[in-house]
Parts: C-alpha cells; sequence; structure tokens
C-alpha cells in the first residue's frame, strides 16, 4: 500500500472578478474609460488607437512573469535600483565596527534588523529559561525549538500516513488557540566537520593500537568526514501581537507576560510534537543556543569552532564558548540581484510551488540532499493556521468567484476545463472541511543553497532548482529579494517570506 498523496488545497488568493482582484480590476477598468467614451462618441480612430494601449496596459497589471506582473517587476527593480544607490542593500555589523554597546543585542540585517531578543521567566518542570523572540517589525513574539525526528525513509505507509494526520493535528491545534500566527518548520542539511569524530578519537585512541588499524582509520576518515552530512532541525512558534496583547495583560504585562502567553502555546506545541508528529526530543533553545543558530545559519562553516570550544570547555578548559549575539550576524552581507553574499558565503533562496497533481510526504526531501562535499541546503515550511471566520469568509469568496466564473463561461459557450473543474470541487471539499471543524492553513515553502563565496553560486542555484523540480515541484526564484528570503530559509528567527502571493 502506498502513503497517501495530499493535493486538497487551492489558491491562495482568488480574484473577485474573473481572477482579478478589487485593484487590478480598478485599474483595468480606468485604463478601459478612454475607449469607452470613444465609442460612445463614435470617434473610431481614437477608439481603435486605444484600444492597443488598454491592451498593453492590461497586459503589465494582469500577465504573470515569473510570479509577478510586469508592473510589479518595474516597481521593484526601481526600489532595488534605490536602495543599491542609498547604500541600503550593503550591511555591516556594529561588532566589527567596534561599536557595539550591548553584546547581548542582536545585529542583524535586513528584515531581521528589528529583531530582539529577551530572556523569559523559567518554563518547563527543568525551570529553564528559553529565549523569546521579538520582531519590532513585524509586531510578533516567537520562540524557537530544536528538535529531534527519527525521520520517514524507512517509515511503513500507515506510520507515515499517522506522522502525517499528526501534523495535520498540530496545525488545528495552533489553531484552536486562536493565538498562533506561523508555525516555521525548517531543516538544514550541514556539510559534516568532523569535530565531534575527532573529539571522541582523541579520547579513545589507545597507544597501543596496531599501526594498520590507526592508518586503516585516519584514511577513512580522511575520505567520508567531506562527504558526511548532518541534520539540523528547528520548529518556531510566531504569535502576534494583536492576538496575544489582552492575554499577556492578564499575565502581568511586559515582556514576562508575553512570555508566560507563549509558554503555554509552547507547552500545546510540544505535546503535539512529542505525539503523533513522533518527534523524540524536544528543546527549547536559550539565548546561547539561539545565538548558536543564527551564527550557523549565516556561517556553516563555523560550527566546528563551535561545537570543539563547547568540548573543550566540557573536558575543563579555561576558554570562552558560545558566541554573543551580537556577533551571531554576519560581518558584511550584500543583497544581489539573484543571491545574497555573507561573509565568505553566498546563498540562493527559492520559493516551492505546489504542483497540481498533489504530493506525497516527504517528497521534498531530494531538495535537501547537497550537490557537491561542502553545499549546504535548508528548507523551511511555514503554516499559517486562519481563523475560522475568515477561513469561512476566503473559502465563501473563491467559491463565489469560481461559480461566477463557470456561469460567465456557460454562457459565451465556452466549456469547462478539468483544472476548473477540479478547482470548483477542490473548494467544495475545503468548505464540507470547514463545516465539520478542519483548519484552513496557509503553507510557504522556501529552499536555499549556500556555498562558498568562491564558488559559482549561479550553477549551485540552477542545481537547487534542478532539486525542486525532481521532487515534482516547481522552483520560483525570489529575484530582487534574496535577503528576504535567505533569512526565511535558513535563520530560525521566525520571519516569513516577504507578502507576494504568486500561484499557490
Amino acid at each position: 500500500m502506498s502513503a497517501a498523496r495530499y493535493g486538497d488545497y487551492a489558491k491562495d488568493v482568488s480574484g473577485w472578478f474573473l481572477g482579478m482582484t478589487g485593484a487590478q480590476l480598478a485599474l483595468v477598468t480606468l485604463a478601459g474609460v478612454p475607449a469607452l467614451l470613444a465609442l460612445n462618441a463614435q470617434a473610431w480612430s481614437l477608439f481603435v488607437l486605444w484600444l492597443p494601449v488598454w491592451a498593453l496596459l492590461a497586459a503589465v497589471l494582469l500577465v504573470p512573469v515569473r510570479g509577478r506582473s510586469a508592473g510589479r517587476w518595474l516597481v521593484d527593480l526601481f526600489l532595488h535600483a534605490i536602495g543599491a544607490l542609498m547604500g541600503w542593500t550593503v550591511f555591516g555589523s556594529r561588532a566589527v565596527s567596534g561599536t557595539a554597546d550591548d553584546l547581548a543585542e542582536a545585529d542583524l540585517p535586513g528584515v531581521l534588523a528589528g529583531i530582539r531578543t529577551h530572556d523569559g521567566p523559567p518554563f518547563g518542570q527543568l525551570f529553564t529559561r528559553p529565549v523569546i523572540v521579538q520582531n519590532c517589525a513585524a509586531r510578533t513574539w516567537a520562540a524557537v525549538a530544536s528538535i529531534t525526528h527519527p525521520g520517514i525513509g524507512l517509515a511503513e505507509p500507515d506510520e507515515r500516513n499517522r506522522m502525517g494526520a499528526g501534523l495535520a493535528e498540530l496545525c488545528e491545534l495552533a489553531a484552536r488557540t486562536e493565538l498562533v500566527d506561523v508555525l516555521a518548520l525548517q531543516v538544514r542539511t550541514v556539510p559534516d566537520d568532523g569535530t565531534e569524530r575527532a573529539a571522541w578519537e582523541r579520547a579513545h585512541t589507545r597507544a597501543d593500537a596496531a599501526p594498520l588499524a590507526a592508518r586503516i582509520n585516519a584514511l577513512l576518515g580522511a575520505t567520508l568526514t567531506p562527504a558526511a552530512v548532518r541534520t539540523e532541525a528547528f520548529v518556531t512558534v510566531v504569535v502576534g501581537e494583536a492576538r496575544m496583547s489582552r492575554a499577556a495583560r492578564e499575565s502581568g504585562g511586559g515582556v514576562d507576560g508575553r512570555a508566560r502567553v507563549l509558554h503555554g502555546v509552547m507547552a500545546e506545541v510540544e505535546g503535539a510534537l512529542r505525539g503523533a508528529v513522533g518527534c523524540t526530543a524536544v528543546t527549547w533553545l536559550d539565548s546561547a543556543a539561539l545565538a548558536a543558530a543564527v551564527r550557523t545559519g549565516f556561517a556553516p562553516g563555523e560550527r566546528g569552532q563551535l561545537i570543539a570550544a563547547d568540548l573543550a570547555a566540557a573536558d575543563g578548559a579555561q576558554l570562552t564558548t558560545g558566541v554573543p549575539m551580537a556577533a551571531a550576524g554576519p560581518s558584511h552581507a550584500r543583497a544581489e540581484v539573484r543571491h545574497y553574499a555573507h561573509d565568505a558565503w553566498a546563498s540562493v533562496t527559492d520559493t516551492v510551488l505546489l504542483p497540481d497533481s498533489g504530493a506525497v510526504l516527504g517528497a521534498l526531501a531530494p531538495v535537501l540532499v547537497p550537490t557537491v562535499a561542502g553545499e549546504r541546503r535548508c528548507l523551511t515550511v511555514f503554516l499559517a493556521p486562519m481563523p475560522l471566520d475568515r477561513a469561512t469568509r476566503l473559502v465563501g469568496r473563491e467559491e463565489m468567484s469560481a461559480t461566477t466564473g463557470n456561469e460567465l463561461r456557460a454562457r459565451m459557450g465556452f466549456r469547462q476545463r478539468a483544472r476548473q473543474r477540479r478547482d470548483t470541487e477542490r473548494i467544495g471539499a475545503a468548505d464540507e472541511k470547514l463545516a465539520a471543524g478542519r483548519a484552513l492553513v496557509r503553507p510557504a515553502v522556501a529552499a536555499c543553497v549556500t556555498v562558498p563565496a568562491t564558488w559559482p553560486v549561479a550553477e549551485h542555484g540552477r542545481r537547487l532548482d534542478a532539486s525542486i523540480r525532481a521532487a515534482g515541484y516547481v522552483p520560483l526564484r525570489l529575484d530582487l529579494a534574496q535577503d528576504s528570503g535567505f533569512a526565511a530559509a535558513a535563520v530560525p528567527l521566525g520571519v516569513g517570506l516577504p507578502d507576494r502571493r504568486s500561484r499557490r
């Protein structure tokens, strides 16, 4: 028996009229007013001259080109050029320039500039103090957990289906709390630096070991370590200020009040992760662990030094471990049109569009497989549960738009296509599930590849595209927004994708 195929999803936003949003409909209508006036005045020459102009304006507003309309491309290119001219696309950290006053204050580039971290009150039976991540720009609060999961690669179809059902239950739980804005599941496939292996060898090497065995072990380590990878997984729970402000006031207000509200959500999410989802360990990160996760997100090669310092300190060496939050970001960063350069690394980020034929749980696994040794892959899935009333309005609007479009096509004599029938059936199924108490979730996926800056980053970006297509999905490069895309795909701080909605 094969695993279940999931395909019960529809477009993120359906237009009010024939797929057009309200703004598009108004602009197209205004552009056609001169033609209508010329037709009413029987000015045929003006009417004939304006029709191509009207068609061109409609194409610029409506025809998508790699996820954006031509008009949006022009606006984005203009804004990117202004940002490059003003120096906004280049970042330099305060720690490097020697102007960092507080080493506990985050200093991050781009969309992460509004991030602030706070040590919350004790949480759980062990009285740990998970860090609370405040995003001043987006007005959200978040907590980050490192998780351990056995994976689904060797799981039987029934077990895989149970894990998929557990993930759906987690999304429904987040929707029922009426607090969670986004659940972000991030997986990073990091090149293994061999630090743990080297420490184990130093601790277990025997002086009387056979020379041949020692040489074989050294040869195996030198050959296999560069090709080995490690997997890191994080879950970020993001709660909006608007949703939690009242509960935070009832819990004492301030950062501690918001942390107590987050603690309740964290406990529910942790229970779901350890239950049906199948996680074997869930560890909420404190300030030091989060700073290390952010630093290795920007600079994968520094993980070995951080781990080596921790191991040496555990053995009694007197040295400083970890990294302060002020130095967790890159020293220098630059946002290019098609990639993002940060310190000695360069990254390319794609969004992943859902296929029309549906997908099996775990189908994105090829995206996390590096094509060459030293390549880092990241994949982040954003799950945004929608409140029931908002989901009901959205499905009702989509159903009205689909019904209007079908009736107009029928009156004009056009036959309904298979995709249109399938979309109508999906909307009806979504309405039935909402009535049965299920949650409507808006998903988004970002994938990122990171390589040393001296490597051909464009070639590795094409390899990432090929991996996404091999998994059965459609890649869409985040041109002109590579810095924002990298922050969403590789840094576990709950910052989502730019608010630009494409085909799915």
